[in-house]
């Protein structure tokens, strides 16, 4: 299976039930218009509402940073673009942008997502074959620049080999 380097969601409109009182996108669906493009990435690891069903598995968000770079108004179009940064047995960190039709940045997004036993609800590793799916989608994404924003905050700690007493 080929991935798309990054995963872009279509573009789409602001709902007008969105916009606050200041006359622009409330802070909190810029969370809704991320969520929906991590929708996208889910659909190609093949871990959406099929797997769900399928293995009582899911993923969780664990941590996010948002940052609000241009806010945007009611006649906005964007689209979400997402790139996997980094993964292990349990974890899935990404990074998002969000932007309008014209080009330019409106908000960031970086996440940490935990592979979830639904029975616990508790973290545990990936299955073998979505395991081996997402380090497809992460070499398809490794060619694409490290996002200057990315790992401010969120990143996975790599434990050091302990070498002898």
């Amino acid at each position: 299976m080929l991935f798309d380097a990054p995963v872009i969601a279509p573009a789409r409109g602001l709902d007008p039930a969105w916009l606050d009182y200041n006359g622009h996108l409330n802070m909190a669906y810029y969370h809704v218009l991320f969520d929906k493009a991590v929708d996208q990435v889910f659909d190609q690891l093949g871990c959406g509402p099929g797997y769900l069903a399928a293995r009582n598995m899911s993923f969780f968000t664990a941590e996010t940073h948002v940052c609000y770079v241009r806010e945007l108004k009611p006649d906005a179009i964007v689209s979400a673009s997402t790139q996997l940064i980094d993964y292990d047995s349990k974890r899935i960190q990404l990074f998002q942008e969000l932007r309008h039709a014209d080009g330019w940045l409106s908000a960031t997004c970086e996440s940490m997502l935990l592979h979830i036993d639904m029975n616990g609800p508790r973290a545990i590793p990936m299955p073998d074959e979505i395991l081996a799916t997402v380090a497809r989608m992460a070499e398809a994404h490794k060619h694409l620049p490290r996002p200057e924003r990315a790992g401010r905050s969120i990143g996975i700690p790599r434990r050091q080999a302990q070498g002898p007493d």
